[in-house]
């Protein structure tokens, strides 16, 4: 939907988290005069007092109800996470309903190059904009972990290349796809938003569904999510393998360097400048981000190992370090613990520490397959008290490994309020004698 549709429309923010605040801010700003209203599950008193400012200000409709409003408006600016089958209930006949994200692709004069996967796609997407940076190309990085795509139009520059971070939110219906699509992994995730596997995989999909001939797919050809896609796309495909990385050298997190190597390469970027940029390059917080040695344990923060490859994976990034890991939360659809609870026995992990939902239904898979007296499993209730359980178990030259295979929302704000309280208080016990 081009910006130029929009104006003499009235227009509903559905959702005022991130994106939703930037949409109405760039929308405000783009026109004045339009009839925008903002509606939102969460009731006035869990905005922060800015936030409140602006509700209260405007046309708001807050609360369980909030969907009610829809049939009152034109157009409707979905913020990723709310479902598109539950708005489209309210609907009627003359409305449209688009998102922040696809507002911005089909009105982005730019080359975008999109990313996407269930897990390193933050990490990919950081990398390949520092690796442009380096060689001179002017670079912008949007999505979770950069800059709001919208508030981005306003002042673009038109050799400057857009490196997107797509989650299967914002890819859940979007209809056009980046020149440059980078496809990082694709495992179960998000099935209880998603309600099924299959259709998890359909939304990354979208990534490369709308390419033509002259576009780019960049896939990792040994995951068997991301070669079902790519069999179905019209772009040039480009594969790699996470097991043979084009750049030797240590690298301290899970997500291939190789996406950014190749990318580099497109953009002329020279070698050594590569290589430079992808040895120096540190890993994001909360992604096997190191806390510190504190009384001779070592602490590793992968709070965004809300997933079972993803933990799987950072268990095999310390082949042999972690003596303690903490797993467990809110369960994200599972059916089974099996390959989570192999990857914990095989690696020689002497103790776990379970936090509710799901940390009885990981042990009870361990205990299927452990054998002899280790790993032993204890239950923690709080970060504090599995902190001080990590100081009590684990012995000084090993490592605890906060990697929860979990969502955070049963106990914690989210994965980064949980991956601070685990730091916070790593440092705090860490002082006692």
């Amino acid at each position: 939907m081009k910006l130029s549709e929009l104006k003499g429309k009235r227009i509903l923010i559905l959702g005022f988290g991130r994106e939703g605040r930037d949409a109405f801010s760039f929308l405000a700003s783009k026109f004045p005069s339009a009839v925008l209203g903002i509606a939102d599950i969460r009731e006035i008193g869990e905005f922060n007092k800015e936030e409140q400012e602006v509700l209260e200000r405007e046309s708001a409709y807050l609360g369980k109800n909030y969907l009610e409003a829809v049939p009152e408006y034109d157009v409707l600016v979905r913020s990723p996470g709310i479902n598109p089958e539950e708005v489209r209930f309210h609907m009627r006949g003359h409305q449209v309903m688009t998102s922040p994200t696809q507002l911005f692709f089909d009105n982005c004069p730019n080359t975008i190059i999109g990313v996407t996967g269930t897990k390193g796609k933050g990490t990919t997407a950081s990398l390949i904009t520092q690796v442009l940076r380096a060689g001179g190309v002017a670079t912008e990085l949007m999505g979770n972990i950069g800059n709001p795509a919208l508030s981005f139009l306003s002042k673009t520059k038109k050799d400057t290349v857009v490196v997107f971070e797509l989650s299967s939110f914002q890819l859940l219906g979007l209809e056009k796809s980046p020149h440059i699509a980078v496809l990082v992994n694709v495992y179960p995730e998000h099935l209880d938003y998603h309600g099924s596997f299959e259709a998890y995989r359909e939304a990354k999909a979208r990534i490369t569904l709308f390419q033509g001939p002259k576009d780019i797919l960049i896939y990792e050809e040994e995951n068997d999510g991301c070669r079902e896609i790519a069999k179905h796309t019209k772009a040039k495909k480009i594969a790699f393998t996470k097991s043979a990385p084009m750049i030797p050298g240590r690298l301290p997190f899970v997500a291939s360097p190789n996406p950014a190597v190749i990318i580099g390469r497109m953009y002329k970027v020279p070698e050594a400048v590569i290589k430079k940029a992808t040895l120096s390059f540190e890993p994001l917080p909360h992604r096997l981000e190191p806390v510190g040695t504190f009384r001779g344990i070592t602490f590793v923060n992968d709070s965004m190992g809300t997933t079972m490859p993803a933990v799987i994976a950072a268990i095999e990034t310390l082949k042999g370090e972690v003596a303690t890991i903490i797993l467990g939360g809110r369960g994200k659809g599972e059916s089974s613990y099996d390959e989570l609870a192999q990857a914990v026995v095989e690696s020689g992990i002497k103790h776990v520490i379970l936090f509710p939902e799901t940390g009885g239904e990981i042990w009870k898979a361990v205990e299927q397959l452990k054998k002899g007296r280790f790993p032993e499993a204890r239950e923690a209730h709080d970060m504090e008290e599995a902190v001080r359980l990590c100081y009590e178990l684990t012995r000084k030259g090993k490592t605890c490994l906060l990697s929860p295979a979990a969502a955070s929302f049963n106990m914690f704000r989210d994965y980064k309020d949980r991956g601070e309280q685990f730091a916070k208080y790593a440092k705090h016990y860490g002082k006692e004698k």
